[in-house]
């Protein structure tokens, strides 16, 4: 989430994007047989994930953002324009994460289905943004529960494109769900396994507000809700005086961030007399490779979960929930 309201592109950019917007309008939709795959464009890889498992083999998903991507500061390319217009269905997050694309995506919802999923999860479950009246944290997945009202929504999102396959969707979603909560009860284990002083998580940026809440972990961010906030010399101060008092012996690096910042606060807390190591790498806004299990929304929380709760000297298995994590991972 950007602090700021994006500044208007430029007379060029939004030309380009109003003739892409205007060719969709003017072409006839096709006509696709009923058993052709509902081609969909999801914006993160935790949407197209979903997408794929709820839709089956009755959907094409297309993920714009891959592994290492940050959505805060993603910009849509000519091709992922082209990819948009000619979807069936666009499935993006909402709550101003995909900051830089929402201006196309709200244009492009006036003449194309364009749902914005992670908006089912109700005001009241949001984490209010601090600063901002009216803007939440967008990082809602990292709840397997939270996640499971976004996989109802994009379930529904499916059904409602394609009736005839609403009963295979809710069937899908149904496994999916049961999944999800198994994956929320291996969470919880691991994580209260952790000594409750020690629950102290620190980051490069503040994704796992849900994740503090929901398990009770207090949760510090060296950047706020967005990738695009700046660290100040204070903030990294007031960190590495917390990680020496607490005297907590990991951070984490994000897939999608530097680790510029998490390395000061090391440097900090050594120059104090504590070692801090890095706890390992976590998946904040997007997950693993594709094809791998870490390159599934299971095995992204696997991950986290898991190394999280090692690195911080609690007990968890070390290839995770059903032994599928990568070795060492």
């Amino acid at each position: 989430m950007s602090h700021h309201i994006t500044a208007f592109p430029s007379l060029t950019r939004r030309r380009a994007l109003g003739l892409a917007l205007g060719a969709v309008a003017l072409t006839s939709c096709p006509s696709f047989a009923q058993t052709a795959p509902l081609e969909v464009v999801a914006t993160t890889g935790m949407i197209a994930d979903a997408a794929r498992v709820v839709g089956g083999d009755r959907v094409s998903v297309r993920a714009l953002m891959g592994p290492g991507i940050d959505p805060h500061s993603y910009r849509q390319t000519r091709s992922d324009i082209a990819a948009l217009a000619r979807a069936d269905l666009v499935l993006w997050h909402g709550l101003y994460l995909e900051a830089q694309m929402e201006e196309f995506l709200l244009k492009l919802a006036a003449r194309s289905p364009v749902v914005p999923v992670g908006e089912a999860v109700p005001e009241a479950e949001r984490i209010a943004h601090e600063d901002y009246e009216g803007r939440y944290d967008p990082h809602v997945w990292m709840v397997p529960e939270l996640w499971a009202v976004v996989v109802d929504r994009i379930a529904q999102t499916l059904s409602d494109a394609r009736p005839d396959d609403a009963a295979l969707f809710a069937s899908n979603a149904a496994r999916y769900k049961d999944d999800l909560a198994r994956l929320g009860r291996y969470a919880t284990g691991v994580l209260a396994s952790v000594p409750e002083p020690a629950r102290v998580l620190v980051t490069a940026h503040d994704a796992f507000g849900y994740f503090g809440r929901a398990y009770g972990y207090r949760v510090e961010g060296i950047q706020g809700l967005s990738t695009e906030s700046e660290a100040g010399l204070a903030r990294v101060r007031d960190l590495v005086d917390l990680l020496v008092s607490r005297q907590i012996r990991a951070v984490f690096v994000e897939s999608t961030v530097s680790d510029r910042n998490i390395r000061a606060l090391i440097e900090g807390a050594a120059a104090q007399g504590h070692e801090v190591i890095v706890g390992g790498e976590l998946f904040s806004d997007a997950m693993g490779t594709p094809g791998t299990y870490e390159g599934s929304y299971l095995g992204m929380i696997d991950h986290n979960v898991t190394t999280i709760a090692t690195a911080l000297g609690g007990a968890a298995p070390g290839r995770g929930m059903d032994g599928k994590l990568a070795a060492g991972g």
